[in-house]
């Protein structure tokens, strides 16, 4: 499931940055406004999204570009350090309200 959750985020690939607004996120990826002055250098080679949840806590992961539209661009996670996840963890558990929940997603990602 997605967790509807805007924050700030830093989008880099090698030598570029851009900064944008978190849109929603999950376990598999996250969906993120385009940035005013967005341009791919190259498509294929991989991102870090870094994701502002206040002044001490962060998301990092390295995503790949799987969708881009007018207003949004669409990131799959393909690695996360182990105090990321454990942010986004605590994120989803916060969002979704049901452990159950929390261990049917958890069990969907370790399955893919």
């Amino acid at each position: 499931q997605r967790i509807a959750f805007s924050a700030e985020v830093e989008i880099q690939q090698d030598e570029m940055r851009w900064s944008a607004t978190l849109k929603d996120i999950s376990f598999k990826g996250a969906l993120v406004a385009t940035p005013v002055d967005w341009e791919l250098a190259q498509s294929k080679a991989p991102f870090v999204l870094n994701i502002r949840i206040d002044e001490e806590t962060h998301i990092r992961f390295v995503a790949t570009l799987k969708h881009t539209e007018a207003d949004q661009l669409g990131f799959h996670c393909e690695n996360m350090d182990l105090d990321s996840a454990s942010y986004l963890r605590r994120l989803v558990e916060l969002n979704l309200g049901d452990p159950a929940l929390l261990e049917r997603e958890l069990s969907l990602l370790v399955a893919s």
